[in-house]
C-alpha cells in the first residue's frame, strides 16, 4: 500500500490531511484491513464491523442533515441531504447482500447493542454538528468520506479471495463513491480560505479527532468490542 505521504492535495484539504496523516498510515497497517485483502479476516470480526457500521450510518446521516442545514448555499444543503439519504440506500443494500452472506438476520442487527467506540464516535459527530460552526461540522464528517475512499483505492489494488470482502472493497473503490467524496472535498476547499483563524483551528482539530476514531472503529471490530460491564 502507498504511504500516507502519497495522498496529496493543495488548499485547505491538504492541510487537514497533513494533520491526520499519522492516523491514515496506522489505518493502512491495521490487521483488520490486511485480513480483508488476504482473506484471513475472521468473518465474526467482519460481521461485528458490518453491524456496528449499520448503527454508525444512522447517526452519520443525522449529522449530515445538521451540517447541511448550516451550509453556505442552498446547493450545498441539497448535497448533504442527498448524501444523508444515500446512507439509507447503503444500509438497504447491506441487508440485501452482506448480511445473508454473513448469516445475520436484520432483526439481529437492530437488537445488537451499539458498541462503545461506535457510541463515542457518533456522539462526537453529533455534538460537533449541533454545537459547532459549519466548518467544524464539515471537518468532523470529512474523514469518514475521505479515508474510506483512500482505503478503497488502496485495497482494490490487492483484491481479496473472499467475495464478501471484495464486494465491500469495490463499494468504496467505485466511481460513484469517488464522485461523492470529490463533491465534499471541493466544498471544503471552497470554504477553507474564508475561515477565521480560530474557526479553522477548531475545524482542523475535529478532523484530526474523527480520523483517529476511524482507526478506532476498525480496531474495535478487530477486537469484537463489547461493553465491559
Amino acid at each position: 500500500m502507498r504511504s500516507s505521504q502519497d495522498v496529496t492535495r493543495d488548499g485547505w484539504t491538504g492541510r487537514l490531511w497533513a494533520a491526520a496523516a499519522g492516523s491514515y498510515a496506522a489505518i493502512l497497517e491495521h490487521p483488520f484491513l490486511a485480513g480483508l485483502t488476504d482473506g484471513t479476516l475472521d468473518p465474526a470480526a467482519f460481521a461485528h464491523y458490518v453491524v456496528q457500521d449499520a448503527h454508525y450510518l444512522r447517526d452519520f446521516a443525522r449529522a449530515l442533515v445538521v451540517v447541511g442545514g448550516k451550509a453556505p448555499t442552498h446547493a450545498d444543503t441539497g448535497m448533504f441531504a442527498r448524501h444523508a439519504a444515500g446512507t439509507v440506500d447503503v444500509e438497504l443494500a447491506l441487508h440485501a447482500s452482506l448480511l445473508p452472506d454473513l448469516g445475520l438476520d436484520p432483526g439481529v442487527v437492530a437488537e445488537t447493542p451499539v458498541a462503545p467506540t461506535t457510541q463515542a464516535y457518533t456522539s462526537y459527530l453529533l455534538a460537533v454538528a449541533h454545537g459547532g460552526s459549519f466548518a467544524e461540522g464539515l471537518a468532523a464528517v470529512l474523514p469518514c468520506y475521505w479515508i474510506y475512499a483512500e482505503v478503497g483505492a488502496e485495497l482494490v489494488k490487492r483484491g481479496s479471495p473472499d467475495a464478501r470482502y471484495q464486494r465491500w472493497i469495490d463499494t468504496y473503490a467505485g466511481d460513484e463513491y469517488t464522485a461523492i467524496v470529490a463533491e465534499v472535498l471541493a466544498l471544503a476547499d471552497r470554504i477553507g480560505p474564508r475561515l477565521a483563524p480560530d474557526d479553522e483551528a477548531r475545524a482542523r482539530q475535529h478532523f484530526t479527532m474523527t480520523a483517529r476514531y476511524e482507526w478506532m472503529f476498525w480496531d474495535a471490530a478487530w477486537r469484537r468490542e463489547q461493553w465491559p460491564i
